[in-house]
């Protein structure tokens, strides 16, 4: 009778990250990128739950940032938990890892999720953000360029 026990605790052990990990890892999130004006460097992108950490992603340690080349015109963002995102885009023509300015107008294109209005700098998080709930994402992000 003691070892049928302890090989249904076996069972149980064994069967116990099943259990505990049946709630799902969350839902992927990807972007199409339209509007490019080259294939030249790269792009940048970050996704935030965090509306202060938006648009940069800086103050946010679980925001997703990808890097891919400007021939890429997918970014895949992987399963996330459910919730609200918002995504900023740069085209960083010359790969230098950041937004280029002429004084203060972007020399290279950006771009935000929801297609966010962009007035006076970039957009707010609420107008960018999008929720991730029982399915995945796809969002299409339009380049914008002033220079």
């Amino acid at each position: 009778m003691r070892h049928r026990s302890r090989a249904f605790g076996a069972l149980i052990l064994l069967s116990a990250p099943l259990l505990v990990g049946a709630a799902p890892p969350g839902q992927n999130v990807s972007a199409s990128v339209t509007g490019l004006r080259s294939t030249k460097g790269q792009i940048l992108g970050c996704m935030t739950a965090q509306p202060q950490a938006f648009p940069g992603c800086e103050d946010d340690p679980q925001a997703r940032r990808l890097t891919v080349p400007a021939t890429t015109q997918r970014l895949d963002f992987g399963a996330v938990p459910a919730g609200r995102y918002a995504i900023a885009l740069i085209h960083d023509e010359n790969g230098n890892g950041r937004l280029d300015k002429r004084l203060v107008i972007p020399r290279e294109g950006f771009g935000f999720s929801q297609d966010a209005p962009v007035m006076m700098g970039p957009p707010p998080f609420a107008k960018a953000a999008f929720t991730v709930g029982e399915v995945g994402q796809h969002l299409t992000i339009r380049m914008r360029y002033l220079l």
